[in-house]
């Protein structure tokens, strides 16, 4: 198996478990509150793995245009995050989480007329089955 399958799995599976015990933390705070509590502990837990595994170097390598990516990735992610963290204080994790993951449908858009990745009929098979399963979810 790939690297880069291995680490999509070991990821799908800590975003799994990272929203239900979200809301179990959220039970006498705002989602607000609980996200700073959050954010906190991944700055450190990030920086940790920067410092100790040597990425610092790479700090040299950046462009300007890098770190224009780079922060408005950070600005997205945290509207994200903020808008998750409102939506799972309020709601059902599990539909919530749903509704959210169909953001892939967005990173495919882009992936293809933005990066130029290809698009294969195994991708497109598995947004059809997204978008239906997005629909079925927040039909009334």
């Amino acid at each position: 198996m790939r690297i880069e399958i291995i680490y999509a799995l070991l990821s799908m599976m800590a975003a799994g478990v990272t929203s239900v015990i979200a809301k179990q933390g959220l039970k006498n705070v705002s989602g607000d509150t609980g996200l700073f509590i959050r954010t906190l502990f991944v700055a450190l837990f990030i920086s940790f793995n920067f410092i100790v595994f040597g990425y610092a170097k790479e700090m040299r390598q950046l462009t300007k245009t890098d770190i224009l990516f780079l922060c408005g990735s950070a600005v997205t992610t945290t509207l994200s995050w903020v808008f998750y963290y409102k939506a799972i204080k309020i709601g059902n994790v599990s539909e919530v989480a749903l509704i959210d993951k169909a953001s892939i449908l967005i990173t495919l858009l882009l992936s293809f007329f933005i990066l130029r990745e290809p698009f294969t009929v195994k991708i497109a098979a598995g947004t059809t089955c997204i978008l239906a399963g997005l629909i079925i979810l927040i039909w009334k």
